[in-house]
């Protein structure tokens, strides 16, 4: 049997080595097409559009993503039809990020899936792991929201600007904070 590259184990969940070379070849992939679709972006919007598909894993219709961008490989980013992404978005896709459709989400909004061992002696051999983030339909992310790895927001939630998610947060709530906690339900 072959053993996993540092890829599959990354797209697996497992601890996997950040500085793999195939890796880094991907993110500097990512980091080139962010800039050309930020570059296209205010002169041609459809060829602007046609890149980011090509970045990203999937892009729904009528999905308006303003620049800059800033991913990992982009690759592993799925976008919901509809969906509006206000500037600056970070999102660290080296697990699955899912955005619902119809999400809207604040300027300076980072999304991340990377965890650290928290031993410096791996941290020091650049060893990593993730966990995937899952945005259901009808979010709204208030600028400068944090969610970290692993974390599911229900549909029809609100988070709200500033807040750091560190857990899931169920369908229908509001919440704000750091860390976020719920402080409302919304009526469905």
């Amino acid at each position: 049997m072959m053993e996993k590259t540092q890829k599959q184990k990354m797209l697996a969940g497992e601890p996997y080595q950040a500085d793999d070379p195939e890796l880094q070849r991907a993110a500097r992939r990512a980091c080139r097409l962010a800039k050309q679709y930020g570059d296209l972006y205010h002169e041609d919007f459809e060829a602007a559009q046609r890149l980011l598909t090509d970045l990203l894993g999937a892009v729904g219709a009528g999905v308006h993503l303003k620049p800059p961008l800033f991913v990992d490989y982009g690759s592993s980013i799925t976008i919901g039809a509809g969906t509006f992404i206000n500037y600056n978005l970070t999102a660290l896709d080296v697990a699955a990020i899912t955005i619902g459709a119809d999400v809207q989400i604040g300027p300076n909004v980072q999304l991340l899936t990377p965890t650290h061992p928290v031993e410096p002696g791996p941290r020091r051999a650049k060893w990593e792991a993730a966990k995937p983030i899952v945005i259901e339909d009808n979010v709204w992310l208030g600028g400068g929201a944090i969610v970290l790895a692993g974390v599911t927001i229900g549909a029809n939630s609100v988070v709200g600007a500033g807040a750091v998610v560190t857990k899931n947060v169920p369908a229908n709530v509001v919440v704000a904070g750091n860390p976020a906690r719920v402080i409302r339900r919304i009526d469905a």
